[in-house]
């Protein structure tokens, strides 16, 4: 697909690539999301062999994300390496309280910093964007305790410039919906652990199978499951047939409860959940 851009657009392109030149050489956190597989294509463009992506795995990591980012880094043509985070291992991780992201972005931008001899870098990029901004997302403080940058953020490019930016370069996941780490799915006072994010995640590759595509399969209390879906494919879901199979093979993956959010799919329902002190909670040590 050939590059297409108006006046506008190449504007904040431009904008984009300079501020990336500034930062020197520069590794980017790289999930393979729109956000960071655009910071990614800006990059290579702006550095060339002065970038390279890093994706990191764990057990939070959604089915099919790996190879998703893999081939990403493929297209765009940037030096792509993996490495493992041990988040699991932290107990104020799997205590899973409203700043769980926080001990997630730390144990990722801790290593990533470590890193930064071995990968000749001189900054470490996110995809953090304009819209982040005012969202609950203690993970940008430790992205600010490690020095991490935000390019997008900096230039002011909202999640709907992004995914045009995407377009224009031709990246096909430029309308992929957010994709937040499995632990995100489950509400905050829950115990995070490797057999509930794998019931997750089976779960909604389940439903994935079935043609949805924007979804979340939230754990609440109880092995109980809240699927979100659109509104208007919540009558599919109903459907005597389709509504048995996904009941039995959601109680075959350990839910003992099955139900549907009448609300529809809404992009970080569970922080309803957060009792407002939580979100003054000035910052502390990881230890």
């Amino acid at each position: 697909m050939s590059e297409a851009f108006d006046p506008e657009l190449a504007s904040q392109r431009d904008r984009l690539l300079n501020t990336l030149r500034g930062y020197g050489r520069v590794a980017v956190a790289f999930s393979g999301g729109i956000d960071s597989t655009v910071v990614a294509r800006a990059a290579h463009e702006a550095l060339g062999d002065q970038a390279i992506a890093v994706t990191a795995v764990s057990d939070s990591l959604a089915s099919g994300e790996l190879e998703e980012a893999k081939a990403l880094a493929q297209q765009i043509g940037i030096p792509h390496r993996i490495i493992r985070t041990e988040e699991f291992a932290d107990p104020n991780y799997l205590r899973n309280n409203p700043d769980r992201c926080y001990f997630c972005k730390s144990e990722l931008y801790g290593r990533l910093a470590i890193l930064r001899n071995e990968l000749a870098v001189d900054a470490i990029a996110s995809g953090a964007n304009a819209d982040d901004a005012g969202d609950h997302r203690p993970g940008m403080r430790a992205a600010s305790e490690n020095g991490v940058k935000h390019p997008l953020l900096e230039c002011g490019l909202s999640k709907e410039t992004v995914r045009k930016l995407a377009k224009a370069w031709g990246l096909p996941t430029w309308d992929k919906p957010a994709t937040p780490c499995l632990s995100s799915r489950i509400a905050y006072g829950e115990e995070v652990t490797p057999e509930r994010v794998k019931m997750i995640d089976d779960a909604e590759q389940w439903l994935r199978q079935q043609g949805l595509r924007l979804l979340r399969v939230r754990y609440h209390k109880g092995d109980l499951a809240r699927v979100e879906v659109p509104v208007e494919e919540l009558q599919r879901l109903t459907a005597p047939g389709l509504a048995h199979k996904l009941v039995a093979y959601f109680h075959d993956l350990g839910f003992k409860f099955v139900t549907l959010d009448l609300e529809g799919f809404r992009s970080g329902s569970l922080n309803t959940l957060i009792p407002i002190e939580s979100l003054q909670i000035p910052a502390r040590s990881k230890h």
